[in-house]
């Protein structure tokens, strides 16, 4: 019974969505591209996926594993929910208290969406490739850091993609439209890796970029940078008319016929194809994404008459060719992470960023086991390189610094030498530290006997030099915090002001309120003059036009 009313939530959460999709109105949009963009952005928007780049996705797979995951697993739908619950509440943590979103009801259509797309036959398993693939393009952000994430998952270890993995990113990634009853015009086809990508035989990251953000992109994906242009001019004003519904100002695209003088169409009355006059839906249109006003297009053209290079900026920075390879700590790291049980391990969060290099979570063992580990390996590998350093007086005085740093000597001077044994790969944790505190005692009982201190009393004044320093230095520190709680102090005492200040000057503030009312008496008849410049500066430009039709006329007769 309890499934039964799952999936009966789940079909309503469906049908919510597309019913709230189709009270937008959006297939009245006569442009597939278009129509397709508005509809996943929709989704988008409803999920609250926007609000999310793709560094917060890299991290929530990190979190839950699915990078050491091989890109053909599935993953359960429980699974699945785990990881976008990872996503809307780490969101949901960086939003403000004023503006939280409803996880749960987010997480529902978003799975939902998901399962439409990917799992229409209810077999409740969705692949890691899928996952990463769409989660990696319906989320937010810039579509270039987007597009690098995806380079990577259908790349080899030498940087160039292979066709095959493309060819999967391609029939995953168009089951959108489909899931948005876009299908007839964003299918996949056959034909349509080799279409992206017709010329080239080695498609490397520059290359792939190139393709994916040219004018115009491929045409099976033209929907998707459009779907970052839409959510980039959403909140562009346009202070100007339409010509069609009579609308005072735009937001969003703003349309400019080439043919009719004066004719701007805003996004809605362009997408559905309105039209009035003589204009016709067949004439050549612009698009635009910002407003000029008169002076700023005659400076823009006059300084690109001018300047004698191209101003075109490319459209992303040149990546190397070849990825730049991770660093091989195998000699200093153990191959395997520490595994300890007893009560000294705790689970410890570090606080993350976007960056997707960042750690999440991880288990750090007690400071003790990991000074003792420390010191097995470092003295391990300087007793295999035979140094001439005295271990006792490192042991007797805890100094794992002066370890660690002779280590770090010894990998820049012979890294080959750093290699550790076979046989202590193969021991466990608990073992490596029974047998280093075992030596330890035997060494210490050994050099009682037999040990002549002669570095320990200048090791010994060097430690009590830098004792003395720390003090030093730790005192003049409190002395200078004394002091700058005196000068706040002061500074606060004197920017207050007295506290009958006011009821002994009522002039004062009598003259005070007369200014606030010039003051906005100024600012309202500021924004007048502003009004009235905007509408001079339109009456400017009619009369120019036409004076220009007017001296055309004339000029036969002359």
């Amino acid at each position: 019974m309890s499934e039964d009313c799952g999936s009966g939530d789940n079909m309503a959460d469906r049908r919510q969505l597309f019913v709230e999709m189709r009270a937008q109105d959006l297939d009245s949009i006569r442009l597939s591209t278009y129509r397709t963009a508005c509809k996943l952005r929709f989704v988008q928007k409803k999920c609250n996926l926007h609000l999310v780049d793709i560094w917060n996705v890299i991290e929530a797979f990190r979190e839950n594993g699915l990078n050491t995951m091989d890109l053909n697993a599935e993953l359960s739908v429980a699974r699945l929910e785990v990881v976008l619950s990872t996503i809307l509440y780490q969101l949901n943590k960086r939003m403000p208290t004023t503006h939280q979103i409803n996880v749960e009801h987010s997480i529902s259509l978003l799975l939902n969406f998901l399962l439409a797309a990917y799992d229409p036959e209810g077999h409740g398993k969705i692949s890691v490739f899928v996952v990463k693939m769409t989660l990696a393009t319906i989320c937010g952000g810039k579509i270039l850091d987007k597009l690098r994430y995806i380079f990577s998952q259908i790349s080899d270890s030498a940087g160039i993609m292979v066709y095959s993995q493309f060819d999967q990113f391609l029939r995953e990634i168009l089951k959108l439209p489909m899931a948005v009853f876009e299908g007839p015009s964003f299918g996949y086809t056959e034909q349509a890796a080799r279409a992206c990508f017709a010329q080239q035989k080695k498609v490397s990251l520059n290359t792939f970029l190139d393709t994916l953000m040219s004018d115009p992109p491929p045409q099976c994906l033209v929907w998707l940078p459009l779907m970052h242009r839409l959510a980039n001019v959403e909140n562009v004003f346009h202070p100007v008319e339409c010509s069609h519904c009579h609308t005072e100002s735009m937001m969003g695209f703003r349309y400019r016929c080439q043919q009719c003088h004066n004719y701007q169409l805003c996004q809605d009355c362009f997408w559905r194809g309105h039209a009035s006059g003589s204009h016709s839906n067949q004439h050549q249109m612009k698009e635009y994404t910002s407003w000029k006003s008169p002076a700023k297009k005659l400076s823009h053209a006059l300084s690109k008459s001018l300047s004698c290079a191209s101003s075109r900026e490319p459209l992303h920075p040149l990546f190397p060719e070849i990825p730049e390879k991770p660093l091989n700590l195998a000699h200093i790291v153990p191959p395997r992470p520490v595994n300890i049980t007893n009560d000294y391990s705790f689970s410890h969060s570090m606080p993350t960023s976007g960056n997707p290099y960042s750690t999440k979570n991880f288990l750090i063992p007690h400071p003790c086991v990991v000074t003792c580990v420390t010191l097995f390996y470092v003295s391990e590998t300087l007793r295999c390189s035979r140094l001439n350093y005295n271990l006792d007086v490192a042991d007797r005085l805890a100094d794992e610094h002066v370890l660690i740093g002779l280590y770090v000597n010894l990998l820049q001077n012979n890294p080959k030498t750093c290699l550790l044994e076979s046989s202590n790969h193969q021991d466990e944790e608990h073992s490596l530290i029974a047998r280093y505190a075992a030596r330890l005692a035997a060494e210490a009982a050994q050099a009682q006997q037999q040990r002549v201190p002669t570095d320990l009393p200048c090791s010994l004044d060097a430690n009590k030099q830098q004792r003395q320093l720390i003090a030093e230095l730790e005192s003049k520190n409190r002395e200078i915090l004394q002091e700058i709680q005196r000068l706040r102090l002061q500074h606060e005492e004197a920017s207050q002001p007295p506290p009958d200040k006011g009821q002994q000057n009522p002039t004062l503030l009598a003259e005070l309120r007369l200014l606030r009312q010039r003051k906005d008496e100024l600012e309202q008849r500021m924004s007048t003059l502003q009004e009235s410049r905007r509408e001079l500066m339109v009456q400017l430009e009619q009369l120019m036009m036409l004076l220009k039709s007017i001296i055309k006329c004339y000029i036969p007769f002359n």
